[in-house]
């Protein structure tokens, strides 16, 4: 399912359709915080050279000629830099699945967090078990 998001949110003709159904702004919060996901998760897996071009676009907000003349290259190379690396970088989570994974995991936490507090709530004798699962239950949202 992440997936078929990412490649929604990614690939260009599908932002034009997605511009005209949701709004422009919308989309395109959408695709950076998508972007900075995956750089997150996968970006240790691109080149220095792609890293750095990378994050002059998506992070820095450079122009394509910017990032042009600071590299010395064209801004077609740019451009088509930036596109292999989003692809790049969602092949990696259609492969690996780590976004995937550390949002259930953050949901499933916030579940037992819930739990826990509802736990406690009912308990007449403020047990101690539901407040240690639910400190665990923060330490571990605190660490995701």
């Amino acid at each position: 399912m992440i997936c078929y998001i990412i490649s929604l949110v990614l690939k260009d003709p599908d932002i034009k359709r997605l511009k005209k159904e949701f709004g422009h702004q919308r989309v395109f919060m959408e695709k950076i915080v998508k972007q900075s996901l995956l750089y997150d998760f996968y970006g240790e897996l691109l080149t220095k050279h792609q890293r750095q071009i990378y994050e002059d676009a998506v992070f820095n907000d450079m122009s394509l000629s910017e990032i042009a003349d600071n590299y010395d290259i064209t801004r077609q190379a740019a451009f088509d830099l930036i596109k292999r690396c989003d692809k790049a970088l969602e092949s990696y989570e259609c492969k690996l699945g780590m976004l995937e994974r550390f949002d259930k995991i953050k949901s499933y936490t916030a579940g037992i967090l819930k739990v826990s507090e509802e736990l406690k709530k009912k308990s007449f004798d403020n047990s101690k078990e539901a407040e240690e699962i639910s400190d665990l239950a923060e330490n571990i949202l605190d660490v995701l």
